[in-house]
């Protein structure tokens, strides 16, 4: 019996210390104002026009993917370019054209185009307003 007990205290001593340890490698949120990452730059892969880019990731720590809100203005594209991992291009507004592997396709407000590793991809604005994006991808390891 004795040993059951020193055996059961052990067991939920290694879970409290596994616990603690658990917490004290946890991070907490990072909360981060579009506004205070803004700024107006050529798109990229190209230089196609203006843009504002928001380089909302670029004040996380040790992230490990890239989320970017991009706004192409009229007549601006990211140009086509090879990608090396997954990417995802979200439109909050306006309209376009994506490209990938050779293929367009017309994108407006609410459509996602999920791009594929190894692919070469761009996007165009198109129409009268700006095209406003939501730009996501993995951070190579």
């Amino acid at each position: 019996m004795k040993l059951l007990r020193t055996t059961a205290l052990s067991t939920l001593l290694m879970l409290s210390a596994s616990g603690f340890a658990q917490q004290l490698a946890s991070r907490p949120m990072v909360i981060v104002d579009e506004a205070d990452t803004m700024r107006r730059e050529p798109p990229p892969h190209g230089a196609i026009g203006s843009s504002t880019a928001y380089r909302i990731s670029d004040a996380v720590p040790g992230r490990t993917m890239e989320f970017r809100k991009r706004i192409l203005h009229p007549g601006s594209a990211i140009g086509l370019h090879r990608i090396a991992h997954d990417e995802v291009y979200y439109v909050i507004s306006g309209t376009g054209a994506v490209s990938s592997g050779g293929v367009t396709q017309p994108v407006r407000t609410g459509v996602a185009a999920y791009l594929f590793d190894g692919e070469t991809v761009g996007i165009r604005q198109a129409g009268d307003d700006p095209l406003v994006l939501i730009i996501a991808y993995p951070i190579p390891r």
